[in-house]
């Protein structure tokens, strides 16, 4: 492992007060070009492991001019799993969290077409708002570009600090207008804000905690932004019952009670402190 790659103290003091860290180049350009390979060929339902993802909102055959989110495509992919419980994102992830085991919640395989305008922007919301049927909060998200990502395809944007606002009530992914759900917000909260974009080489990471606000606009280049998102948890996080969250997928994988840890084979484990366990086990039944 390139121990270059990891976060500083000063990086970790950075994502504690401000809620997210961006990471150098993780994967090369060779590595990269065989993940997009394959981050086509799942949208297009080819599924080299014979499982399906948990979801995918894409037909294959169709034109790719709506954004796409799949859930779970590490099912279907051995070189998408290999991606979202990469090692180093797991050590990464570790001691920004203050954690000593970091397992996979479940990964997204994102596409967001081109030149659309008109639809293609994620609405500001904090994970934790559909998370809440785990316990601790403490769970954060590594977004990994596969091409550059900038102003100008629609990089994610984040809130700084706003993972100390608490859960709010104004939360939705899947709102277009970014403008009218902020000051929605920014009622609910009393707290004016101005998001920072997050521009990364293809092949870098950002972390951001659960509870920071984020979202992004539209994709207004000639190209498709491309990503992978492997959101992650601490080792030892519980189910917690009786929540909103309760219909999340993660639940179903469980015997339903309440406190069960998110462990196993479906919630493979990235990284741990004492070097057990193998960070490659991904559950294929």
């Amino acid at each position: 492992m390139n121990l270059s790659l990891l976060p500083t103290e000063q990086d970790i003091a950075f994502y504690r007060e401000n809620g997210y860290w961006i990471s150098s180049k993780i994967f090369s350009d060779e590595e990269l070009a065989e993940i997009r390979t394959h981050h086509a060929q799942v949208i297009e339902g080819q599924y080299e492991t014979g499982r399906t993802p948990h979801y995918n909102s894409h037909t294959p055959g169709t034109p790719l001019n709506q954004m796409i989110k799949i859930d779970n495509s590490h099912w279907a992919d051995a070189v998408i799993a290999r991606t979202v419980i990469h090692p180093v994102i797991g050590n990464m992830a570790a001691m920004l969290s203050g954690s000593k085991g970091i397992r996979l919640w479940h990964d997204q395989l994102l596409y967001k077409p081109s030149q659309n305008a008109g639809t293609g922007a994620v609405g500001w919301h904090q994970d934790h708002h559909y998370w809440q049927c785990a316990t601790p909060f403490n769970m954060l998200t590594a977004w990994i570009a596969l091409v550059d990502v900038n102003e100008q395809n629609g990089c994610m944007e984040v809130v700084p600090g706003s993972h100390n606002w608490g859960l709010l009530n104004n939360n939705d992914f899947f709102e277009h207008d970014l403008d009218t759900l902020q000051k929605r917000i920014e009622a609910e909260t009393g707290k004016p804000f101005r998001p920072v974009a997050c521009p990364l080489p293809a092949g870098a990471v950002s972390f951001h905690h659960c509870r920071v606000l984020h979202g992004s606009r539209p994709n207004l280049s000639m190209a498709p932004r491309l990503s992978l998102v492997a959101h992650l948890m601490p080792d030892g996080t519980c189910y917690k019952a009786n929540t909103p969250s309760d219909p999340h997928m993660n639940v179903r994988l469980l015997s339903g009670r309440d406190g069960d840890p998110f462990a196993g084979p479906y919630f493979p484990m990235l990284w741990h402190e004492s070097g057990t366990g193998n960070p490659w086990e991904v559950s294929m039944d």
